[in-house]
């Protein structure tokens, strides 16, 4: 598997840029709101204790798109890392 795009088709190179900039797109979109998401689960932390793990899992497991959980849940470890 080549990394390269100068390896790759022209089709397969305009794929892959439109995927690059649908998600660069997506990570401008939803950065402040993945910011505050983040801060309101990790906030819950003290209250919910020893399940909070498993919450967080669910809470995570019902957000859309994916890539959104994804980020949510980096911020959530950024922010859980900085204390």
């Amino acid at each position: 598997m080549s990394f390269n795009l100068a390896n790759k088709s022209s089709e397969q190179r305009n794929i892959e840029e439109a995927e690059k900039a649908r998600l660069f797109e997506l990570w401008q979109q939803n950065l402040h709101r993945t910011k505050v998401e983040a801060a309101r689960l990790v906030g819950e932390k003290s209250k919910r204790k020893g399940k909070w793990d498993e919450w967080l899992r669910a809470q995570l497991a019902q957000m859309t798109p994916p890539e959104y959980a994804s980020m949510v849940q980096r911020e959530v470890r950024r922010l859980l890392a900085a204390r």
